[in-house]
């Protein structure tokens, strides 16, 4: 005999409180996410330690290449995934399908990423590590039977505990979450998402200590420095327009070359090798140099700072425009600290009376001035730099830095690097807005059927009699024997017609329907059709489908009191 499974009290508890429920999944995907980040970083390491040997070859320019042409092959050929930065994806799987991510994107772009960046190639680990933890926390989900929001919760679960466990900064993974990847704050989104960068970070801690990524002796911020502050957000405001203009750049050159992927991605990467061999600093994720400046050990002149920073941002580009895989986080940490040193030393050079605090200092402010201005998320880049570097000392020139180099950017590029294809494919939609409302209706759930259809050579003294007994100024037009639909007959346009007796039997609707009247199909997106609406003027638009078949009508009253309700209903679970 079967005995029936009975779900545990424990669970049933869980059940019960859907906030102890994400709280709960929020560890697990926060354990798992932070494996994931640190296996990537052990991953790197090995590889750098590995290829170190042969990085003096006179071949060694071929390894970055190398590296980017496996990475392409693997994404395209195992994995059947295109190249990218990963966090476009999941902010795309957020707004578009409730979170919904493949369980292969778990390990796809860890691996991808670590064959471009552990070869030498110029890119970070955070945005893959960012994909595998998002990916992780969707395929948890699914598992857990989780309905869209809560999903969409868990996904951000797992993106903050990536970030918080490559860091060490686990409010940095909860700022970044919600800021960059989720788009808003909720008592929902934000205990559950907490809970998970706490949990990336411990695993962190146990695993490799508690250490700060970029340790600094401490600095004295004078009135001085807080001032000059604001040109070091002009100058790295005109850094982060530059890095994200020449990367599409580049991508876009790099489309028109007629080769494989796997090519372009050799191609790309054995340039960055031969500006490695004179600039060993533009190569891999960057972190050491970001340390050697940090601690004032950066003995580069004026001149070559300069110039590093200018072909970091090209490195880069080569690396991920022409098909390496990774992200621009820690690019954009290197190109800011490498814009500050430059705007310290050019500052130092002009008022060399004025006692400056020292160039670390400078760097860590670029630092969040490229991903304040690269993100547009300014409260990401303040709490980053606070946590990896324990420097709560720099709090006022952050804020005055982070939040001048957003604007500027904005003002410029009115959409963030990783929003910028989303917003020009209109593929991004926020919670609360028009978009993201209306992608959770269709077309099929706002059809009203009642409509009486009539056939095209029906006589008007017939049609007369249709009239009487409907409530409706629209009559759909068919072909009586096959039943296609023909067009539209509105009231106000026969209405000459019905006060003349003589023409009742003379007239047949066909000679007086519109046969070019605006219609919808049912695939058609309702924001589009709502815009149709308000531009044309129009009150109901019919249905048809791609057989020529007519389905109903969909009435503006109707489509704005659906988006009414599921208004509501969006707003009452984000409560």
């Amino acid at each position: 005999m079967l005995r029936r499974w009975r779900t545990p009290t424990s669970w049933t508890v869980f059940r019960m409180d859907d906030r102890l429920l994400l709280m709960f999944i929020g560890v697990i995907v926060g354990i798992c996410s932070g494996l994931a980040a640190l296996a990537l970083n052990r991953s790197l390491e090995f590889m750098f330690e590995t290829l170190h040997h042969y990085r003096g070859y006179p071949f060694a320019f071929l390894m970055p290449g190398i590296g980017a042409a496996l990475s392409a092959l693997f994404l395209d050929k195992v994995v059947k995934e295109g190249a990218g930065h990963g966090v476009p994806e999941v902010i795309y799987s957020v707004s578009k399908y409730g979170g919904l991510l493949r369980l292969r994107s778990s390990f796809s772009r860890l691996i991808s990423s670590c064959l471009t960046i552990g070869s030498g190639g110029s890119a970070g680990p955070e945005a893959p590590v960012v994909m595998s933890g998002a990916s992780i926390g969707s395929n948890i989900a699914k598992f857990f039977g989780l309905n869209d929001r809560q999903r969409v919760t868990v996904v951000g679960c797992g993106a903050a505990g990536a970030i918080a466990s490559i860091f060490n900064a686990p409010i940095a993974g909860l700022v970044f979450t919600v800021e960059v990847i989720l788009g808003e704050w909720t008592a929902l989104n934000v205990v559950p998402i907490a809970i998970a960068a706490v949990a990336g970070t411990e695993v962190s801690r146990i695993l490799q200590g508690n250490q700060i990524a970029f340790s600094h002796p401490g600095f004295r911020i004078d009135f001085a420095d807080t001032l000059a502050s604001i040109g070091l957000a002009v100058v790295t405001a005109a850094a982060s327009i530059l890095l994200t203009r020449t990367m599409r750049s580049m991508h876009h050159l790099s489309s028109k070359v007629p080769v494989p992927k796997w090519v372009r991605a050799f191609m790309g990467g054995c340039a960055v090798g031969i500006i490695g061999i004179f600039l060993p600093v533009v190569m891999g994720e960057g972190y050491h140099s970001i340390r050697e400046m940090i601690h004032n050990s950066f003995t580069p002149g004026l001149a070559i700072v300069l110039i590093a920073t200018l072909v970091k941002i090209l490195a880069t580009s080569l690396t991920l425009g022409w098909g390496g895989s990774g992200g621009i986080f820690a690019p954009s940490l290197v190109v800011g600290s490498l814009a500050g040193l430059t705007y310290h030393r050019i500052i130092s050079g002009l008022w060399p009376s004025v006692d400056w605090v020292n160039e670390g200092c400078f760097a860590l402010l670029g630092m969040a001035g490229l991903v304040s201005g690269m993100l547009q998320a300014p409260l990401t880049a303040i709490f980053l730099i606070v946590e990896i570097t324990g420097g709560y000392n720099l709090i006022l020139p952050l804020i005055i830095v982070s939040s001048l180099s957003a604007t500027l950017c904005h003002y410029l590029e009115p959409a963030s690097f990783y929003l910028k294809d989303l917003v020009d494919q209109g593929q991004l939609m926020r919670p609360g807005t028009d978009a993201r409302v209306l992608s959770d209706l269709s077309v099929a759930e706002l059809i009203e059927t009642d409509c009486i259809t009539v056939t095209g050579n029906m006589r008007l003294r017939d049609f007369i009699g249709i009239v009487k007994r409907s409530h409706r100024n629209y009559f759909p037009v068919e072909e009586e024997k096959t039943g296609r639909y023909l067009g539209m007959i509105h009231l106000d346009d026969i209405r000459p017609y019905l006060f003349d007796p003589l023409m009742y039997d003379v007239v047949i609707l066909e000679q007086l329907m519109n046969p070019r009247a605006e219609l919808i199909r049912p695939h058609d997106d309702l924001g589009e059709v709502l815009e149709r609406m308000d531009r044309l003027h129009l009150f109901s638009m019919p249905v048809v489908s791609d057989g020529e078949r007519f389905l109903g009508m969909i009435s503006k009253a109707t489509l704005l009191d659906q988006y009414r309700k599921e208004l509501r209903v969006q707003t009452e679970q984000s409560a």
